[in-house]
């Protein structure tokens, strides 16, 4: 995505725009990326798992504090609206709620995307907790509700998964949780007849993120496909695979993501020493994340 505004998405500053040729369920480098490397969607989604391990639990201001270390290193992607937010100044009880106040602008997909290993780590607790966890984290970025709303959803779409539940089946009891306010629009994007073509904003914006990931869940029949159609739905592609990952995942499980693309994974933390975590360190990560 460019720096344009869409909708109520905020934009996101890139290093690079060249696109690699295209290659089929292959994962490519290209446009500054190398293959297997984790945009900051993983980047922040490690952040809050490290916290929440290290802390023993959710700490608000010691996830904000890895936020702002983050963004501080100049990572090679951030949403405009989340680095304005962990560089305004504010503290961290206050910095998304004034930008919300100042731009009106807080909608954007950018709590959801790092929502997979909170989903994880709560999932355990029960509805309750793992929806109230997944909106105070939502808060730390995103002054608009509708972004806790839609990142309180993710949470207990995975939990339903995780517990062996079918997160489709599921939907219509957990939208009867999220705040009236927001609650018949995303029944909209999530219904089962909706197709992202029929998406009023952009992608990036976090109700047709959140319905183009339960879409591709819902038109495939195993991880690899649903990666595949999130990918190809183009847009804001890496959070839209990023949120499509995260339910495939907790629905197909581990040994259905093809080895080929868990080889080459890496992420880069910057701001953090130079730590570069692979896959024996995100798969001791999720482990930790769940035994909690």
């Amino acid at each position: 995505m460019s720096q344009k505004q869409h909708g109520n998405a905020p934009g996101r500053r890139r290093q690079g725009r060249a696109q690699p040729p295209p290659c089929p369920g292959e994962m490519r480098g290209g446009g500054g990326w190398g293959a297997g490397e984790a945009t900051d969607d993983t980047q922040m989604a490690v952040l809050v798992a490290e916290s929440l391990l290290e802390r023993d639990g959710l700490d608000l201001p010691d996830v904000f504090a890895r936020f702002q270390r983050w963004a501080a290193a100049d990572p090679k992607d951030i949403g405009l609206q989340t680095e304005d937010v962990l560089t305004n100044g504010m503290p961290w009880d206050r910095a998304a709620a004034i930008h919300f106040q100042v731009n009106r602008r807080a909608a954007g997909n950018g709590s959801l995307m790092r929502a997979s290993t909170a989903a994880v780590r709560f999932a355990a607790a029960g509805r309750e907790v793992t929806m109230d966890a997944a909106r105070r984290i939502a808060a730390l970025t995103h002054g608009d509700r509708a972004a806790w709303e839609g990142t309180a959803i993710f949470h207990e779409l995975v939990r339903a998964a995780l517990g062996d539940a079918d997160p489709l089946t599921a939907l219509p009891d957990i939208l009867a949780h999220v705040h009236p306010d927001h609650r018949d629009r995303y029944a909209g994007v999530l219904a089962a007849d909706w197709h992202p073509d029929r998406a009023t904003e952009f992608n990036g914006a976090v109700w047709p993120c959140l319905g183009s990931a339960v879409w591709c869940l819902r038109t495939t029949r195993c991880f690899e496909d649903a990666l595949r159609a999130a990918v190809d739905l183009g847009g804001d592609t890496d959070t839209v695979a990023a949120v499509t990952g995260g339910l495939a995942g907790a629905y197909y499980g581990l040994d259905a993501i093809p080895v080929r693309w868990t080889q080459p994974l890496h992420v880069p933390l910057p701001g953090f020493g130079g730590r570069v975590l692979r896959l024996p360190d995100l798969l001791d990560l999720a482990r930790r994340l769940a035994c909690r």
